[in-house]
C-alpha cells in the first residue's frame, strides 16, 4: 500500500470548549485497583471517589508514608482502611491479580468525549493524541497509557465496540498512568478523526507498507498517532482518514511489533522532532 499524504493548511473551525470536569472514560466492570503504582496514583487523584483500601502488613510498611502523601495530594479522607492477610486480599480480586499486598475500591473516573479532549488541548501547538484501532488487550492499552504519560500525550482514544473494559488489569499495566492520561471511548473513529482534523490535528497512521519511515515524517505541530491491531493493522476506513502514513522499519524476520512497543517508538520519534 502506497503512502497517502495531504498538504498541511490552516483550518478555520475552532475547537469546541466544554465545561466538564477532568477524568477518564470507559466501561469499568471491576472497580478494584491493585498494585502499588496504580493505587498510589488513584489516591493522589482528586477526581477519584475512594471507597475502601486494603493492605497486607508488609505493604503497610512499604507504602504507608506514600499513602499518606497521596491522600493529602488528592484531598481525600479515607475512612475504610483494613489490614488483611494476602489471601484475603486475593479473594477480593480477579484470579491471578498481582496485587503487591495493596488494593483500592474506587468509583470509575468520569467519562470524557472527543470534544473534551479538543477543548483541553486548545492553544497547545504540540499536542499529541493516540488512536488505537481495534486494540483488544488490556495489558497493551495499559502499557500505551504509561508511554503516553511518559511522553506527554493528552489522550488515548479507542472505539467503544470490541475494546476492553477499564479494570484492575489495565490500571496495573498502566502503572498509574490511568489517572494522568484520558482514555476516551468513541462510537465512530472516522468521525473522531475528522473532528480532530478540524481542530488542526494531523492524523499520522502507522502502516508497515508505507513509503516513508517515521524518522522521515514531519511530526511537528498537533499530531494524532493512529495505530492498528498487531498483524491486521489499520482498517481501510481508518487508513483513508489518515493524512500521512509512515512505518517503523523492522527486520524482515519479524512480521510486526507489539502494539505497545510501536506506540512507544512513535511517541519517542514525535517528541524527538
Amino acid at each position: 500500500m502506497g503512502i497517502m499524504t495531504k498538504h498541511r493548511k490552516s483550518l478555520s473551525r475552532p475547537p469546541k470548549k466544554t465545561g466538564k470536569s477532568s477524568g477518564n472514560s470507559g466501561k469499568q466492570g471491576n472497580s478494584w485497583l491493585y498494585g502499588g503504582h496504580a493505587v498510589i496514583a488513584a489516591l493522589a487523584n482528586p477526581a477519584r471517589q475512594l471507597r475502601r483500601l486494603v493492605l497486607s502488613l508488609d505493604a503497610e510498611e512499604t507504602y504507608g508514608d506514600r499513602i499518606d502523601r497521596a491522600l493529602a495530594t488528592g484531598g481525600h479522607r479515607l475512612n475504610d482502611k483494613n489490614i488483611l492477610q494476602k489471601q484475603e486480599i486475593e479473594a477480593l480480586l480477579p484470579a491471578g491479580a498481582v496485587h503487591q499486598g495493596i488494593a483500592l475500591l474506587a468509583d470509575p473516573l468520569a467519562d470524557l468525549d472527543i470534544e473534551d479532549i479538543i477543548g483541553q488541548t486548545a492553544g497547545q501547538p504540540q499536542a499529541t493524541v493516540i488512536i488505537l484501532d481495534q486494540a483488544t488487550d488490556p495489558h497493551n492499552i495499559g502499557a500505551i497509557l504509561r508511554s503516553a504519560a511518559a511522553f506527554g500525550a493528552a489522550a488515548v482514544i479507542v472505539p467503544d465496540r470490541h475494546s476492553p473494559e477499564i479494570t484492575g488489569v489495565m490500571a496495573k499495566s498502566a502503572s498509574g498512568a490511568l489517572e494522568r492520561v484520558a482514555l476516551v471511548r468513541v462510537g465512530n473513529l472516522a468521525r473522531t478523526m475528522e473532528l480532530l482534523k478540524k481542530a488542526e490535528f494531523w492524523c499520522i497512521g502507522l502502516d508497515g507498507s508505507a513509503g516513508q519511515s517515521l524518522a522521515e515524517t514531519d511530526l511537528a505541530g498537533r499530531v494524532v498517532l493512529v495505530l492498528g491491531a498487531e498483524g491486521s493493522g489499520l482498517r481501510r476506513l481508518t487508513l483513508e482518514n489518515c493524512d500521512i502514513l509512515a512505518r517503523v522499519p523492522i527486520n524482515d524476520a519479524v512480521e510486526s511489533l507489539n502494539l505497545s512497543n510501536a506506540a512507544a517508538i512513535a511517541l519517542y520519534e514525535r517528541n524527538r522532532k
